[in-house]
């Protein structure tokens, strides 16, 4: 195993040539391109979409700057270029800013190689340790991104002038690495400038003492659309300097939400329970949030997040659960009657265009019936059912409940027929827990279709002819 280098004469001996950050980026970009596997890792419903132009940015190498709304992954897509840089780079040995052992740019590494020269000593910095990220607030200062006068180094004899007096803040300390702002309109205009200083002057001003300071790193940045283009929220010419401008979206089908979901949700070392979730069910938590993206009744600037998928999904897998411990069932599957419980979940992810405490549940109640439909007549022609509406026709009734054994839903299954080859069609399991979660969605999707009279009786629901 070769030993790493440890002073700067070692590094030069052992052949090592510096890159700047943006062509780092993009020769790993190109080699990972060659090799077609994956720049992006656990980013879904963008192959086609953003990735391609976020590869087009960093080939360029131009800093970039995210618009979309919130739980669009702006976020997860800044902290996963950290693996486009290389494992580990060399810096100067106590270095505040990673200085380039060849051609340092803060005083006091220019002064230790010129007392030590080629014995000056090296540290290898890892990739993890070369991306920085801050969410923008308003109440966030000059020197909180750039540095400031330490007063602890004037007390300690030298002059305000001198360069080493200041403290250098999270910009300059991410040098030849990537730094990512969050929200960037937030920052005040003044804090701004600053930021467009660094990105086109390459020069730092602190108290009113101004520093060169030809920082080699890749900016990012990430905002919401409404934000962006609000009218003096955001300067012009730090506008300008971002080479690429890259709009994300929310996943457009429901696949790819089902995916991120499954891929998202919060799982537990659960020893004592099974869980099975029906793919009708994921699809209608995911169509859920497809309507409400699309619902007057929300405010679509402030955007519906795919957090709010992943919220519903794990209630319901939590109330099956719940059911099925308090029925000694050794198997949790969601039902119909588990979307009762989803309110909680998505009320507090949503903006409603209106304030009336009132209707917030009437809203969610229709996106529900809404998405239950719209699943079960994507998937299900309401012919396949006549024998089970002639038969509620004559006077049959089924009662439902997110708290009744799958047991009593198999014996009224028994008792209806017809229902039972209908549920063998919606699944073919065998498994009672799994047979009572079909005939719930069978009875909602015929009543949503106003083939079947619904009320409700104290905690059960019945379905009548």
């Amino acid at each position: 195993m070769q030993t790493k280098a440890r002073t700067i004469g070692e590094l030069r001996t052992s052949g090592y040539r510096p890159v700047s950050i943006r062509e780092e980026i993009r020769r790993n970009l190109i080699s990972l391109i060659k090799e077609k596997k994956p720049v992006f890792t656990g980013i879904i419903g963008y192959d086609d979409t953003v990735i391609p132009q976020i590869e087009n940015a960093l080939l360029s190498g131009q800093d970039i700057i995210f618009l979309g709304e919130r739980g669009q992954a702006k976020s997860r897509i800044m902290r996963l270029m950290v693996n486009l840089l290389d494992d580990e780079i060399p810096i100067i040995k106590g270095c505040e800013i990673n200085d380039n052992p060849f051609n340092p740019i803060c005083k006091s590494c220019r002064d230790l190689v010129a007392q030590n020269g080629e014995n000056t000593g090296i540290t290898w910095l890892t990739r993890q340790d070369r991306y920085n990220e801050k969410l923008a607030t308003p109440d966030m200062t000059i020197s909180d991104l750039i540095g400031d006068v330490d007063p602890i180094k004037v007390a300690e004899g030298r002059y305000l002038s001198d360069e080493l007096t200041i403290h250098y803040g999270l910009i300059p300390r991410t040098n030849r690495g990537i730094f990512c702002i969050n929200e960037l309109p937030d920052l005040t205009e003044r804090l701004q400038v600053g930021l467009f200083n660094i990105m086109e002057e390459s020069d730092v001003q602190i108290k009113g003492y101004r520093i060169r300071l030809p920082l080699d790193i890749l900016l990012v940045a990430s905002a919401n659309p409404e934000d962006y283009t609000s009218r003096g929220r955001i300067i012009t010419p730090l506008k300008d300097r971002y080479g690429a401008q890259i709009r994300t979206h929310y996943p457009r089908t429901i696949e790819d939400e089902v995916s991120i979901v499954e891929q998202e949700w919060r799982r537990f070392g659960d020893t004592q329970l099974e869980y099975y979730i029906p793919q009708y069910m994921k699809e209608i938590i995911a169509e859920i949030t497809h309507q409400a993206r699309k619902s007057p009744d929300i405010n679509q600037r402030s955007g519906v997040s795919v957090r709010v998928t992943i919220a519903n999904y794990e209630t319901i897998i939590s109330n099956a659960a719940k059911r099925a411990i308090k029925l000694n069932e050794k198997l949790a599957v969601p039902r119909i009657s588990d979307l009762n419980s989803i309110f909680a979940s998505t009320i507090g992810k949503i903006e409603l265009e209106s304030f009336e405490d009132t209707k917030e549940e009437k809203i969610i109640e229709n996106l529900t019936k809404k998405a239950v439909l719209g699943v079960f007549n994507r998937n299900y022609e309401i012919q396949k059912f006549e024998e089970i509406i002639s038969k509620f026709s004559k006077g049959f009734h089924i009662e439902v409940s997110d708290i009744m054994s799958a047991k009593s839903y198999v014996r009224n299954i028994k008792e209806l027929p017809g229902l039972a080859q209908a549920v063998k069609m919606v699944d073919s399991s065998e498994r009672p827990e799994i047979e009572a979660s079909a005939a719930e969605f069978i009875l909602e999707g015929l009543h949503l279709n106003k083939l079947l009279n619904k009320s409700r009786i104290k905690d059960k629901t019945v379905y009548r002819g």
